[in-house]
């Protein structure tokens, strides 16, 4: 890996003081488990990593104003021991527990899944968010569908063609996949949960400001190489997690291909209340399937005001897709 300066702030203030207004010249060190491989292939280089493994107040759960305050770095298994979890939001329980690996458990954090960058083949091996080649000619090119051509600063015609549309694009998106949409999916188990349960998260900038997000708002899918998969602006750190306790049915469902670390194939998470055996306020989020957490509409409408039966499943899973 390309040589880094790395600082270990002790205090908030002093770790957004370090980093950077523009993507890629710092990185923030949470667990590691991501960023560690990414330094490593070269995906990342910044001139500086942030560690907040000093910053104490980071990492605690509590309840407050009837609500899971959940801390960014909190790990995935302290997440998992949780009492409050377990008993409000077996979702979200479920969701960290099929993680698996007794190592990401210990040492990723709670705010580090939800900040990783996409698992994409094409993104992990340099070819960016979009997964693009890119042509560059001094005369005109043919324009395929899915092709982008513009004139650069020499004159030059560029042409970015998608990689993923006409390769290999397995495990890729196969909702919201528009013409100029990136076609990774969102690599966090966790972020579907959170949106299906009304969660909203917290960020510092510089000079103690911050920002909160309802947690459908933090997941975006870029339109160029620009953008990032977050709402995060470059140097602000994401700090807590609150999870209204509504009293909401609530839980998480994976297929997979192995039991063991990997990534699902796709997740469904549904939540809802229940008066006299039937759903209302109900949403259904999957996962895996799209660049963002994607909201089933359809199949939340369909459970709204049904009896809670394998009838009224299958037509939600019909909906969905």
């Amino acid at each position: 890996m390309k040589s880094f300066e790395y600082a270990a702030p002790k205090t908030l203030k002093e770790a957004t003081a370090l980093l950077s207004d523009k993507w890629g010249e710092t990185e923030i060190l949470a667990g590691g488990t991501d960023l560690i491989t990414s330094l490593k292939q070269e995906i990342t280089t910044p001139k500086r990593v942030v560690s907040l493994k000093k910053i104490s107040e980071l990492r605690d759960i509590k309840v407050e104003n009837n609500s899971l305050n959940i801390g960014a770095m909190t790990s995935l298994g302290e997440l998992v021991a949780n009492a409050v979890a377990h008993k409000n939001f077996p979702a979200l329980v479920t969701a960290a527990k099929n993680i698996a690996s007794p190592q990401m458990l210990t040492m990723g954090t709670v705010g580090g899944e939800l900040c990783q960058r996409p698992r994409c083949w094409y993104f992990r091996n340099g070819h960016g968010l979009l997964g693009q080649s890119l042509e560059k000619s001094s005369g005109p090119v043919a324009n395929p569908p899915g092709a982008q051509v513009s004139v650069n600063a020499t004159g030059y015609v560029e042409k970015r063609t998608s990689l993923v549309r006409d390769g290999d694009n397995r495990y890729h998106a196969i909702f919201g996949t528009d013409e100029n949409s990136a076609l990774f999916v969102s690599a966090s188990s966790l972020g579907p949960v959170l949106i299906a349960l009304d969660a909203t998260l917290t960020a510092e900038a510089p000079n103690g400001k911050r920002r909160k997000f309802a947690a459908r708002e933090f997941f975006r899918a870029p339109k160029s190489e620009n953008e990032r998969e977050i709402a995060l602006k470059p140097n602000e750190v994401l700090t807590q997690i609150s999870i209204p306790i509504k009293g909401l049915k609530n839980a998480t469902y994976e297929v997979r291909h192995r039991h063991g670390l990997d990534w699902p194939y796709v997740t469904a998470t549904v939540a809802f209340a229940e008066k006299n055996g039937a759903a209302s306020d109900a949403r259904v989020v999957l996962g895996h399937v799209a660049a963002t957490p994607w909201s089933a509409a359809a199949a939340a409408k369909a459970l709204n005001g049904a009896r809670l039966d394998e009838s009224t499943a299958a037509k939600c899973g019909d909906a969905a897709v």
